[in-house]
Formats: C-alpha cells, structure tokens, sequence
C-alpha cells in the first residue's frame, strides 16, 4: 500500500534518516538529535493526494554537537536517499534546541560534583548528596550578562529523608545553579538565604500516610460487546460519521489531521490538523531565585517524549485501541512508548429528548463521544490531552492537569499558598496554544466576531426584553487578534463564504473558548516578549506550511518576538483565505490545600461546534435505545 504524505514515521525510517546523515558526514560522537520530524508536505500537495504515486518522505532533524554547541538542520529525502538541505543555526539569535533527555542525568553530575554546590548543602546540614534532587530547568532569557549563545539551564534541589521519600515536599529553597551544558559545569551559583527545608512528608502512594482505600465504592465495567465502532485502517481512524488521521510528533505530541464528517453522501472537510502547539507555564515569584521560572513543555521539552504508556483500567477505560508512538531518541535511532496514544468510546448522557404534549410522542437519544487521549509528564505535572468527537458534529478539546505542585519555602503570601507547614506553592499559570488549521467545506474561509448585546429600550423594544447577535468580520491579521468576553458571550465563526447551508448563508463552524485569563506577566516582561501568542486568546493567520509553532521554532532561550509576533506584522489578508486559528486557553493556578500532595484534575479547553453547517440536527439518525427502560409510555 503506497504511504501516505501524513503517515507518522517509522522505526525504519528514522534509523534511514540517520543513516543518510551518517553518510553525509554530519554525525560524529557528540551529535546528538533534539528533534526528528516528519515534514509535512504543503497542504496543497497532501489534498491532491490521489495514492497513485508514492510521496517524497521527507525527514527534518536537528542536530547539536555537546562538546561545541554547533546547531544545525537537515532535511532528508527518504524517497530519493539523500541530503537535501543543511543550515547551521545560531544560537545566540535564534535560540537553542529543545533540552534533551540525557540531559537531566548530565545535570545531576555536574551539580554534585560543583565543590560551591555542596558547601552550600553542607550549610543547610545536608551531608547525603545521594538523597538530593537537583531539578534542571529551562533558563529562559534574560539578558544576564555571559549567557547569550550558551546552553544553559537553571537548578532548583529538592531533597529525599529515604530513597521512596518524594523530594517536592522538601525544596532546599534560596539556592540555585547556573549549569552550562556545553562547559559541563556550575557557571554562577546563587546562594540567596537560607531557607528552612519543610520536613513533612507528601508521599501520596503511601497507605501509611493516605489510610486504607474508600471500601464503598463498586466497580464499573464498560463492555461492548458486539465490539468498538469505530475502525482502524493503518492511521485513519473511522467512528460514525467522523474520520481523521492520526499523527503523533515528537514536540506537539497527539496530532488529528484530516478531520471529515460524513454528511449524507458527502464527506464535509472541518479541520485539516489540529494540534496543541506550544504551552507555557510562567510562575508569579519574583524573588532572586526563581523570577525565571516559566517553562514551554513543548518547545523546551518536547510533549511527544514525555508521553507515558497508557494503561487498561487506570488511564482508559472500555474497548480500547492503543497506538504506540515511535520517534527518535537523543542519538537519532527509534525509541518506541507503547500505547502512548488511547482511543475508546464514552457514553456522554442524554443527546437529544423530547415528550410532547400535544401529540404523545417521547424520545429520548444518548450521546456518545470518541476519545483520543495521551498524557504527558514533564518534570513534576502530568497533561491529559483529550481530543473528544461527537455524534452533533462537534469536536472538543480538554487539557486535564495533574500531578504534583512545584513547590518553595514558604516566605511570602503574596506570591505563594502554604499547603503544608512551611510549605509554598507558587502561584503560576497553564496556558496552551491550539493550532487549528481550519477547512470549513474547504480551504476559503473567513472569520467573523460575534456577540450578544442588549438592545435599548425605546421605540421598537417598549418592554426593554430584546437583546441581539452582531456580527464583526476580521479582515486582516492585526484585526484577528483578539481577547475573549465571556460577558458578552464573545465567539469566533470560521464560516465558507463560497458554501451556503439550504437557508443560503455560509456554512461555519464556531469556536467557543472558555475566556479566563491570558498571560498575567508584565508587558515588559521577559516571558511576555517570549510567549506574546499568550497575550490574546485568539489570532487568526494566513496558512503557511512554515508558520507552526506560536513562540518560534527554537524557544528554549529564545530572545523571543518570534512566531505570531512576526507572523501578524505582515498584516496579511484574511477574509475569505486558507486560513489558521490559533487559540490561548488555559489555567492560573492559585494553589489550595487540597492540592496537596498530588493535585486532583483540573481542566481547561475549548469547543468547536457547527453553526449552519448542517441543514438540520446532524443526529437525527441515531437509533432508539436499546432496553425496556427506554421505551416509550404507552
């Protein structure tokens, strides 16, 4: 079966990849492989996709040589076998490589072994190093003097009583290290106070400190048993009347591409690729040691690396279908997690009801969603990504956050909750970037803003009951970023101006966020010139293949003003175009006691749901349900 343009790597293809960069001459034994990529071809090639002839598979990758920080980029034909392009990068300007993996461990030795670092253990009366946890963090950029065009990351210690003992409970706080990657070594130590290091324990998976287990509760099992509804057929994945194919990337994680809805004998195009771009999660303490604090899980750390492997009964529940995710490791070979992506069925309560008081008719349908979920740890907090597909056409996004709180001695309440004694949490915020590349019935599409108002009591409204919808059509790239209004009801329409529905207006789809706050950081700020796409909570683009990530292609250490800050200032023309929706959402978390000392799920997301698209109620053709209890009085 001829591939296709979409297709997620292979294990195969990532060890040609690297062995066309081995033959070229790129790769000694200090490369290492930050990124390995498919790269896509432009949509217009993939939507004339026939499956007659193969695509050229493509592979872009970057590389980083640790003993001289030298970057550069390739691009590989797999097809054709060869190196089709390299450019070094710089550093400096453009920022570095996303941190890797081996990293971490490279960090914990050199901190250790840094004669500073332990005399400044050795004064908080902490003697055994092999209990300490020091916690390699992105630098970010600040312009402090010696650090410009160094790989750097910055050190928190956290410490252990025992070896099960978790060490977020017991931050060693006022001290910190500057750690050169390159140089393999502590550049700057700053030793601020000290602190008093909390002693009690937060050790959750502890039956001595969380009691016995709940006895009251009986088990649930989710059978269906004539089999799941939806299929799988290589990456594309059909349930009811959805289809999409399925990607994964080593940055952005879970991919939906190709996003279809069969509407009678038509199968409707909604989203061409839907992603969670970028997140950032900037914290609020100011003080010496940690202002830096604000970290891009995917584009410093990568999400698609951090994804765990999805568990029957724990993570998912049902008729489920795993896929593994296969990528490249740190040396450019394939790495597999197993079942890092889960896809299954959910019951989602009453659809549609009706009983009618004129005519004696009841009917009542049920509502069902597709689920395709991964999660992803990165350092202390863990993300549920789940993409949720429904049977009225819309599509929904939720970001579940959990895990453990990165926590400080507490000092001051301005900044912090006390959730144990002595104990802070500092205040910080989640916030996620969804990239949708939108196909509303096709690649002609425009963006208007709409909005509730009440209407003036006078002539034409003597009783002062009317309110109304306006309307205001973004035109251009300045005009498409925009911050939402929950008092006002504030959605986004994504509609074909070239398709109308059977009343003759344009089909749309409406984006529906959420509305809480955007990014809380001064305009001044460092991590608002590095993050500004989490200034709005919408900006609407151009298509262009090469725009994908809103923060820049290289974050980590990034001066920043890249991606949509320099995307919207050519000020492109959006009405009626090919156009991409990126949309801020997220979380600022005021930390509580309860979120101590593992954080119950809290969520965040938005929804996508069909206005005019459809003629009518798209689900009108679900069957009854089954079962007496569900019939109809007579």
């Amino acid at each position: 079966m001829t591939a296709h343009p979409l297709d997620r790597l292979t294990a195969d293809e990532i060890r040609h990849n690297r062995s066309i960069l081995v033959q070229a001459g790129l790769v000694g034994p200090d490369t290492r492989f930050p990124l390995v990529q498919l790269r896509e071809p432009p949509k217009s090639e993939v939507l004339a996709f026939t499956g007659e002839a193969p695509p050229d598979r493509q592979v872009f990758s970057v590389l980083l040589d640790t003993g001289t920080g030298a970057c550069m980029e390739t691009v590989v034909s797999l097809t054709q076998d060869k190196l089709v392009s390299r450019r070094d990068l710089d550093p400096a300007a453009e920022g570095q490589p996303p941190i890797m993996i081996e990293e971490y461990a490279l960090v914990d030795d050199i901190v250790k072994a840094d004669p500073g670092w332990r005399s400044a253990m050795a004064r908080r009366g902490i003697t055994d190093l092999d209990l300490t946890c020091p916690c390699p963090l992105s630098a970010g950029s600040f312009d402090l003097p010696g650090e410009r065009g160094r790989r750097l990351v910055r050190v928190l210690t956290f410490v252990k009583h025992r070896p099960e003992d978790h060490p977020w409970a017991h931050p060693v706080d006022g001290l910190v290290a500057y750690v050169d990657l390159i140089e393999r070594r502590v550049i700057e130590l700053l030793d601020h106070r000290l602190a008093p290091v909390p002693a009690e324990e937060g050790n959750f998976d502890d039956e001595s400190v969380v009691g016995p287990p709940l006895a009251t509760l009986r088990p649930i099992e989710i059978t269906q048993p004539e089999g799941p509804s939806h299929t799988v057929e290589g990456n594309v994945i059909e349930w009811a009347n959805w289809r999409l194919r399925l990607g994964f990337d080593v940055r952005e994680g879970l991919v939906l591409h190709q996003l279809t809805f069969r509407d009678g004998e038509r199968e409707r195009p909604v989203l061409y690729r839907a992603s969670i771009a970028e997140m950032v999660v900037p914290y609020a303490d100011p003080s010496p040691v940690r202002f830096w604090q604000n970290y891009f899980d995917a584009g410093e750390y990568c999400l698609g690396k951090m994804a765990n492997s999805l568990v029957l009964g724990c993570d998912c529940l049902g008729e489920i279908t795993y896929f593994d995710a296969v990528m490249a490791d740190d040396h450019g070979e394939p790495h597999t997690i197993p079942n890092a992506v889960c896809v299954h069925e959910e019951d989602q309560g009453v659809l549609w009801k009706h009983s009618d008081l004129f005519t004696g008719s009841a009917e009542t349908r049920r509502s069902r969603r597709l689920v395709l979920s991964c999660f992803a740890t990165v350092g202390n907090y863990d993300y549920g990504f789940y993409w949720y597909l429904y049977l009225d056409g819309s599509v929904q996004f939720e970001c579940k956050s959990t895990g453990v709180l990165f926590t400080s001695a507490y000092e001051d309440g301005r900044y912090a909750s006390e959730v144990a004694p002595g104990l802070g949490a500092p205040y910080h915020q989640h916030l996620f970037c969804a990239r949708l590349d939108m196909t509303v019935d096709g690649v002609t599409n425009a963006v208007d803003e709409v909005e509730i108002a009440p209407v003036e009591a006078g002539t034409g409204n003597p009783y002062g009951n009317a309110f109304t919808a306006t309307a205001m059509r973004l035109r251009t790239e300045a005009e498409g970023a925009r911050l939402a209004a929950p008092g006002s009801g504030r959605s986004w329409h994504v509609s074909n101006p070239a398709v109308v529905n059977r009343l003759g207006r344009p089909v749309a789809y409406a984006l529906l966020p959420q509305g809480r706050p955007v990014l809380l950081a001064a305009e001044t700020s460092s991590i608002a010139r590095r993050a500004a796409f989490a200034t709005k909570h919408l900006w609407v683009t151009r298509y262009d293949g090469a725009e994908r990530y809103p923060a820049g292609d290289y974050v980590n250490q990034s001066p920043g003003q890249d991606g949509l800050p320099a995307w919207v200032a050519r000020d492109r023309d959006i009405d009626g175009a090919d156009l991409v929706l990126w949309h801020t959402f997220g979380l600022t978390h005021v930390p509580r006691l309860e979120d101590w000392p593992i954080m119950p799920a809290d969520s965040c997301g938005f929804t996508l749901k069909p206005v005019g698209f459809f003629d009518r109620n798209p689900a009108l053709d679900l069957p009854r349900p089954g079962g007496h209890h569900c019939a109809a009085p007579r």
